[in-house]
């Protein structure tokens, strides 16, 4: 006979100051609720701690744990630990049985379609749908956008009001279109099975074996008998709990801040941590020596520990200089992805917490990335060559439009790291043949007044901004930029809203040009994931009156190409465009003028991107961004799945307990290289300031 309550130990997460915490969970079948008490004596005494309804529950389970789970219910998420993989597989399938029952509310072994003679929906029935569901949302998305462009400029209050009114009922209907392609996905994952989710309900003869009984959970776990999992039998049911009212939604008394579990947003390497920024500047790496490093044998190769040679070291510094980046292929292959970001994400969500799969990571972190805005530096330096403020706006464009395409390795889309809290990534560029003194008081002090030199720094993690700073200081030429990541779940794609902007400084005639950032969309990311930019950004400079706008085109639904822009540069004062661009911006672009001559502005084809110049990890200082994720990186450059995991998961327990520190102490971070003037992170050291000084 199917036993109608289960009970037994687990581990459930309630906050970062308490971390995971020991509770004594009931599950009533009969009535559709997981109960937890502190301990199996309160569960006697009737004492419950809290309960999950598990009518209409989502299971969750992350691959790349094998312990852990978590249920989603009533705008919840619970978040649960067993013992091992076989414990949590147990507990997951008597929770997705009882989860079938009292959600679909019908016979076992029997679906719609056996009951009523429809033929059962395949696989490519669900992905078609999905498919189309997905065109007609991105069409959606830019309507909505471009009336609510057409409301901004409405001056009528009257009927901006009534306008509104229909940007309102737009929007509602998008939220509605989004909530039904996650109900699709759910049918297909309920239909075609995958890691986590079972289509039905199973009768006696099939169903896996029960929670192992008190003394052989014992025998194999070490734990007194009287604390592991046990089956009640139908018979047993007068031992049950005498507090199994379902109640009208789930709750806790574990006093939970779901604000404060972290994932890999905050991760850093098992080293000692870093001093105070202010009485710890970054060392000029040609005088640092190795830092020593404590890391888990286990996790952690020998090969990183302080006693290292440089020929180990070099194995780290070959695999991010390998440029090449396997492609993901379809990921219909892996199923667990699925499973994996259903349990976590809602529509519209911030994406900020959810952690992704292992194997989809780009070998390097975020900050790095940012330093391919100038991977042709002979482009950014020589906008201070032209005498006329026209021309140099031109250059200004023809940078900007220049510095997308090389951050994308590969045409599928992959996630770089997201830096840690006090990350930091520098480097260089060399820039011509003339030589030139050591700026020792700039931002990579071993590199030459000739060179392009580049810092950045994560300076927040709640929201996460990233800040950078490049100059050339024989040019004068500099550039101070942050970017806030906002990430959002549409569905079928992935969108980052870059929020921030950049500026770009040329000294010598005292000008500033300030730019903003395109989003960015993950597209297909269900089946072969690409990336493409969209929305309209700015370059203005307010001295010379001269401005350009560049809208980033999304692909429409029906037709239509992929990654074009088109871009119009405005002088002082006027409405018609003196110049407009148009193109791919990861090839060729054209740039037109109003007496109809045209010529190639851009060809990203063929241009040659410079290679950066990097210190080996060796003389790296710890929170350095190829030291800190060097581990990562090696194992995913080896097809390494699961070291990259582990070595990833191994970060993600450090940063936790620092965080966990930091706010048990009451101390804030402070950023070592950047600070707030108004809303914008400004570089401590810019070449303005230090010129200042000297003058």
């Amino acid at each position: 006979m199917a036993a109608s309550s289960v009970e037994g130990p687990l581990s459930k997460w309630t906050n970062v100051m308490k971390g995971w915490q020991y509770r004594w969970f009931v599950l009533d079948d009969n009535a559709g609720l997981l109960s937890y008490y502190t301990s199996k004596e309160n569960m006697a005494r009737g004492a419950r701690r809290g309960c999950v309804r598990l009518q209409g529950a989502v299971i969750g389970i992350d691959d790349e744990d094998d312990s852990t789970f978590t249920i989603r219910v009533d705008r919840k998420i619970f978040h649960f630990q067993a013992r091992d993989a076989e414990e949590r597989e147990r507990w997951v399938r008597a929770l997705e049985d009882t989860i079938l029952r009292h959600t679909l509310q019908r016979q076992p072994n029997t679906r719609l379609w056996d009951q009523t003679g429809i033929v059962a929906p395949t696989q490519h029935n669900f992905d078609t749908k999905l498919t189309e569901a997905d065109s007609y949302l991105q069409l959606l998305i830019e309507q909505i956008r471009d009336l609510e462009y057409s409301i901004d400029k409405v001056a009528d209050p009257r009927e901006k009001v009534q306008l509104s009114g229909i940007g309102s009922n737009a929007n509602a209907l998008l939220e509605t279109v989004k909530h039904t392609i996650v109900l699709l996905q759910i049918a297909k994952n309920t239909a075609q099975p995958v890691n986590g989710v079972y289509p039905q309900r199973r009768g006696t003869e099939d169903r896996p074996a029960p929670l192992r009984t008190r003394d052989e959970a014992a025998a194999t776990a070490g734990v007194p008998a009287h604390e592991a999992p046990r089956a009640l039998s139908t018979a047993d049911h007068d031992s049950a709990p005498p507090d199994s009212k379902v109640p009208p939604v789930s709750y806790s008394s574990d006093d939970e801040d779901e604000e404060f579990f972290f994932d890999t947003q905050e991760e850093t390497e098992h080293v000692p941590l870093v001093p105070h920024p202010v009485s710890q500047p970054l060392a000029d790496a040609h005088t640092t020596e190795p830092t020593s490093e404590k890391t888990g044998t286990e996790v952690m190769n020998s090969a990183s520990s302080s006693q290292a040679t440089s020929s180990a070291y070099s194995v780290y510094d070959a695999a991010y200089e390998d440029d090449d980046e396997d492609e993901l292929g379809s990921l219909e292959g892996q199923k667990s992805v699925f499973s994996h970001l259903l349990s976590q994400v809602r529509i519209g969500m911030d994406l900020t917490k959810v952690t992704l799969p292992t194997f989809i990571l780009e070998r390097r972190s975020l900050l790095e990335m940012y330093a391919d805005f100038f991977a042709h530096p002979d482009i950014f330096v020589s906008i201070v060559d032209r005498d006329d403020p026209k021309e140099r706006m031109v250059e200004v464009v023809r940078w900007y439009l220049s510095a997308f395409h090389a951050g994308r390795k590969s045409s599928v889309a992959k996630k770089p790291y997201n830096p840690i809290l006090g990350e930091v990534f520098r480097c260089y560029w060399k820039v011509g043949d003339k030589p030139g003194g050591v700026v020792k008081d700039g931002p990579v002090p071993w590199a030459t007044a000739n060179d392009l030199t580049f810092i950045a720094e994560q300076v927040s993690h709640h929201p996460p901004v990233s800040a950078f700073y490049a100059e050339h200081a024989a040019k004068g030429i500099a550039c101070c930029a942050h970017i806030w990541t906002k990430s959002k779940y549409l569905g079928m794609s992935i969108g980052v809203h870059n929020v921030g902007q950049g500026c770009i400084m040329f000294l010598r005639y005292d000008e500033e040009y300030v730019v903003t950032f395109p989003s960015g969309y993950g597209r297909s990311i269900f089946t072969v994931p690409w990336i493409e930019l969209g929305g309209k950004v700015e370059i203005t400079c307010h001295k010379t009156g001269y401005n350009a706008v560049i809208d980033f085109h999304t692909k429409p639904m029906i037709g239509g190409k992929k990654h074009q822009l088109t871009a119009e540069v405005f002088p002082p004062n006027e409405r018609r465009p003196f110049m407009t661009v148009t193109g791919e911006w990861n090839g060729v672009m054209t740039a037109k003028y109003p007496n109809g001559e045209q010529a190639v502005f851009v060809d990203t084809t063929a241009l040659a991107t410079t290679k950066k110049v990097v210190q080996p990890i060796q003389q790296q200082e710890p929170y350095e961004s190829r030291r800190l994720w060097k581990e990562v990186t090696l194992a995913l450059k080896n097809k390494d799945v699961n070291k990259a995991t582990s070595s990833k998961t191994f970060l993600e327990e450090k940063q936790r307990r620092e965080a966990s520190e930091r706010l048990h102490s009451g101390h804030s971070w402070k950023p070592r290289l950047f600070h707030l003037e108004g809303e914008h992170w400004t570089y401590d050291h810019s070449l303005q300031k230090r010129m200042g000084k000297k003058n």
